[in-house]
Order: structure tokens, then sequence, then C-alpha cells
């Protein structure tokens, strides 16, 4: 099979890293991004007022179920989350639950919480079937756990986390709240008001098909008047144009346009080819398929699949690194499908993938780690003098987010230092 035998289709199974703008969104962006090569940023600004500064948020607010008060536009929902926790008002005798489906980039933001605040920072287990573990959370919970962040679909794998039975059992409790909706919004119905969350954030780019560099990020009441007294969340507001293209995306969203149906079909797919292994912990699943060959390598796969019209992605270990590095995962194939998707799209899947990985590649499957593997963070290069010589660069050592099993019971604790 190759691209002509099905008239030169490009199939796009991969929204869940950008989605296909539409027209009329593409439309708008360009529209305004050549009325500001000509005018100029402060006239662009003055025309789109009732765009950025009333339409855009009451679109938010019907989306996730929100007062239009508490949406707030960004560039995107990690430097929204980052830009929040560099101002909670932290301490070291608070704990921070995060799970080990957290995002490189959330982990990152944090662990520079940590390392300003000294705050324990702690990762919630997994039940033998991949679920979060909800029991523990309710017998660890405490007045000392101050923050809990959890994706509500993680950019790893398809799970689809109970975020609304999260939020009532943590809903008595002093802690703050926080999900990333990145990989949900546009796909899954995101109620905040349901989940009971104080942060919310998510991009524009995936799901909802609007521009690059744009997001949002919803803020309860309490949290804003947690981080009021530190300046308020410093967030970034997208560029006019890329946010007039967001405000034409969300109105041509609608959740009944959502085909639940095609996913089921892309899992089986992957199912039915020899040689492949899905990654779908979790008993519920969302609109994202990933998977691995056994003999084929991710990278490989991806672009057999490109040369036969069919577009998904790459994933490796360290974007997901309390994950997937555990599991003898290092890198895998990720699809998704949405709304502009038809089953003959994935009838077409199915068929190239199974093309593509008939020629065998590097061996199998190397086995599932006894131990976390997490992803090495290069240490600084040090320019000290060594005794008996000149100054002289020390080699860079490997630093690692180490688990250590010295917190409560059945979980574990991020090595100070990580």
């Amino acid at each position: 099979m190759n691209e002509k035998s099905h008239g030169g289709r490009r199939i796009h199974l991969n929204p869940a890293g950008a989605g296909r703008m539409p027209a009329a969104v593409r439309a708008v962006l360009t529209e305004w991004t050549r009325f500001e090569d000509r005018y100029g940023p402060y006239e662009l600004d003055e025309r789109l007022e009732d765009v950025l500064h009333r339409r855009l948020g009451r679109r938010l607010a019907a989306l996730l179920g929100a007062p239009p008060g508490d949406t707030f536009t960004c560039t995107g929902a990690a430097d929204a989350f980052a830009a929040v926790l560099s101002r909670l008002p932290l301490g070291p005798r608070d704990r921070v639950w995060t799970t080990p489906y957290e995002s490189a980039a959330n982990l990152g933001a944090v662990l520079a919480l940590r390392a300003r605040t000294g705050c324990r920072l702690e990762v919630v287990p997994l039940r033998p079937d991949g679920d979060l573990d909800l029991e523990w959370m309710a017998r660890h919970i405490g007045a000392d756990v101050a923050l809990v962040c959890v994706p509500h679909v993680p950019s790893g794998c398809g799970v689809v986390h109970p975020v609304e039975d999260i939020g009532r059992l943590l809903a008595p409790h002093r802690c703050l709240y926080a999900v990333d909706a990145s990989y949900a919004v546009g796909q899954l119905p995101v109620d905040a008001a349901r989940i009971g969350c104080h942060l919310l954030t998510g991009d524009g780019w995936r799901f909802l098909r609007g521009p690059y560099a744009t997001g949002f990020a919803c803020l309860a009441p309490r949290l804003r008047d947690a981080l009021t007294p530190y300046g308020g969340p410093p967030l970034v507001p997208p560029h006019g144009a890329a946010a007039a293209a967001l405000e034409q995306a969300l109105a041509l969203h609608t959740p009944a346009t959502a085909r639940p149906d095609l996913a089921p079909g892309l899992r089986a797919a992957v199912q039915d080819t020899a040689g492949t292994e899905l990654i779908a912990p979790g008993r519920l699943q969302s609109g994202i398929v990933t998977f691995r060959h056994q003999d084929v390598p991710a990278a490989l796969v991806r672009r057999r699949l490109a040369d036969r019209g069919v577009h998904v992605w790459k994933t490796v270990a360290e974007e997901v690194p309390l994950y997937l590095p555990e599991r003898g995962v290092v890198t895998a194939v990720r699809a998704s499908v949405h709304h502009d998707n038809s089953a003959e799209d994935i009838a077409l899947f199915a068929d190239a993938l199974k093309d593509a990985v008939t020629v065998t590649g590097t061996g199998p499957f190397p086995a599932p780690a006894r131990h976390p593997q997490p992803a090495p963070v290069p240490a600084p290069v040090s320019s000290r003098p060594e005794a008996g010589g000149p100054p002289r660069a020390r080699p860079a050592v490997r630093r690692h987010l180490a688990l250590v099993p010295d917190g409560p019971a059945g979980t574990g604790r991020l090595r100070p230092g990580a």
C-alpha cells in the first residue's frame, strides 16, 4: 500500500500533538497577522478589544463550565502551570502530590516549587491496573497536603483519570487541586465546576484545533486570593492574531461533533497487527492510543506511516519520566483521533500499519525494568581547578529523578536534589 493507493489522501491522526486548523481559523489568523503587519500591534489590540476581552472569555467559560472571571488566556498550559506554581506560598512542612503520569514540563515546575519552598514531593501510587490509587489518597490525605497535581489525560498514553472523583475526595481538605486538561479538552467533556479544581490548564492547538502558542488557565477565587499578595499569576497572553483565531476555533467547536466510536477501532487496528503492544494502562481510555512494535523502532514506524499518507507521532520516555521508563519503554508511537476523522481513516491506518511493520528491525522489546529508571538530567559542567593542574572542564555527570521509599507505605518520595 502507498499514498497513491488511496488517492493521495493524507490522514491526520495526531490531534494530540497539533490539531488541523479549520479553514475559517486559518483565515482569521492570516487576516489579523496581515493587519498587524500593516498597522502595528497597538491598532491590532484596539481593533480586537471585543474579541480579546469579552468574546474569548465567554467562550472559554462556556467550554470549561466556569464563570468568565475565572478564565484567562495564555501561551500554553505548561506556561500557565509553571507561572502559578512559581508564586504559590508553600513551606517546608507542606506536602505536594504528583502522579507517575505527570509530564516532564509540569514535573519540572513541581521540582522548581520544591527547590524554592522546601516542600516535600510525593508520588501517588498506581493500582495494579494502572489507575491512580484513590484509596491510598483517601488514607493519606491530611492538613499538610498543600497541592495535588493530576493530568486529566497524560501525554504518553490514553488513560482517563477520574478527576471528578479526586475532586470530591479532596474537597473537605485545605489542599489546592490542579488539573492539566491539555490532552482532554476538545475530545472529552471538561467541567471545572464538576471537577472541583482550583487550577485547570489547557492548550488551544491540540483537540481544539486553534493556533500554536495559545492556551488557557481557569483559576478559582481561592487560588487567585492566595496569589494576590505575590502579584497574582504572571500569565503571558497570546499574540492578538492567535487569540482571535482561538476564539474562532472555539466558536466552531461543539461537543456533539466528537467521534468517541473511532478510538476503539484505532486500538483494535493496533491489536490486530502482529508484533505490536498497546501501552494502555487504566480502565478508561480516551482517543489517544500509544503502542510499540517488537521489531520496528517507533521512529521508523512513524516515517513509514507518513510515507503511506498516515501521520502519527513518536513519543519518548522522557515526556512522562516517572511512568514510561519504569516500564521499559524508550520510544513509542502515538496515534489519536478527533471528530474530523472518519471510519475510513481508521481502516486505512490499519492497512498502512500492517504494511509498515512487515520489514523487521532491531529486535524484541527490552525486558520491563523492575525498578524505576527515571529520565536522567545532565549536571552543569564545572571548571573548578583540580589539585596539581590547571582549571579544566569536569565531564558532566548524570543525575536522576529517583524515588525513595521513605514516604507513606505504597508511595514514593522524590529524592531532594533530584
